[in-house]
């Protein structure tokens, strides 16, 4: 038997560079004392990943994320170190055939948010996504590697622009705006099933459109007064950003949700405009007359999930 072949994507090492901390480090010790303790934790997680996968049978390669540039082939499994973002970024060198393991590096701490409330926000990362951390990363990799944990199937956003599929799915969201995101754009939007119109028309005026799906439903979705999906769901949700000079007709079509068997038409009708894969980091530029399809019927991606979010 073949042994497993694993890639280790890394978040940097250097998260906070020494110049900002020591910029701050004499008017603000405790945020100093904070940063370079975020600094040790996501390293320490590291190391004691790489000593784990140097115990077992396994073939492992590490990589940091700001390094990969190609698809992710022949490996059986990735995992990623970091939070949410690292997870994201890999993703999008994925297809359907790999399955993936967040490893949360800097959990968040309640009672350090509690003691430092007063000063500065002291949350850590969120790791949503993440299923491990470093405190039961040997774990959650026996489970895995002994048949006992198995990936979930996780929704992404199929995106076409002008009838061409982008070779990049979204696995938390996707934004249709002005390069300046502030800007007031013009777009029209309706959906489809088969070709068959299901919707109005429905005319924008407005700072954009947010199509989550339901893993990015409790991220800049909810945020903007969206609500949280079940995980697993295949149903996408949109929500145009900030309309202006609504229809009557068209108010209750603001938010609302893209059916797995629908898709949803846009037309963008401003000079410029950006199609924005998961923050700002993946986009397409796009122009007047443009037209965009978006819908969930991407390749899946398989993620370990932490249990409490198939319980919801």
């Amino acid at each position: 038997m073949s042994r497993r072949r694993i890639l280790l994507l890394l978040k940097p090492f250097d998260v906070f560079p020494r110049r900002r901390t020591e910029a701050i480090s004499s008017s603000l010790p405790r945020v100093k004392h904070y940063l370079d303790d975020r600094h040790r934790v996501h390293n320490d997680t590291i190391n004691h990943c790489q000593n784990v996968l140097c115990q077992k049978s396994l073939d492992w390669e590490p990589l940091l994320r700001n390094k990969l540039c190609k698809p992710i082939r022949n490996v059986d499994l990735v995992i990623s170190i970091g939070g949410d973002g690292t997870l994201l970024q890999a993703s999008h060198f994925m297809d359907d055939s790999i399955p993936i393991l967040g490893v949360n590096s800097d959990p968040t701490k309640p009672e350090e948010v509690k003691e430092l409330s007063g000063e500065f926000d002291a949350t850590r990362s969120t790791g949503y996504l993440c299923a491990a951390t470093a405190g039961n990363f040997e774990q959650v990799l026996d489970e895995i590697l002994e048949g006992q944990m198995a990936p979930s199937d996780v929704s992404r956003i199929s995106i076409s622009l002008n009838g061409q599929v982008l070779s990049t799915y979204a696995l938390n969201d996707v934004l249709i705006a002005h390069p300046c995101p502030a800007t007031i754009s013009r777009l029209s939007f309706l959906m489809k099933t088969d070709g068959q119109v299901t919707s109005p028309l429905v005319n924008c005026r407005s700072s954009g459109l947010r199509v989550s799906t339901a893993a990015g439903s409790t991220a800049a979705m909810l945020s903007a007064g969206g609500f949280p999906m079940p995980i697993l769901s295949d149903d996408l949700q949109y929500m145009v950003r900030e309309p202006i000079l609504i229809e009557a007709a068209n108010s209750n079509l603001m938010h609302g949700v893209i059916k797995s068997n629908h898709t949803m038409y846009v037309a963008w009708y401003s000079k410029e405009g950006v199609i924005y894969v998961d923050g700002p980091n993946v986009f397409q530029s796009i122009q007047h007359g443009d037209a965009i399809e978006l819908s969930s019927r991407a390749p899946i991606l398989k993620v370990f999930l932490p249990p409490h979010l198939l319980r919801t």
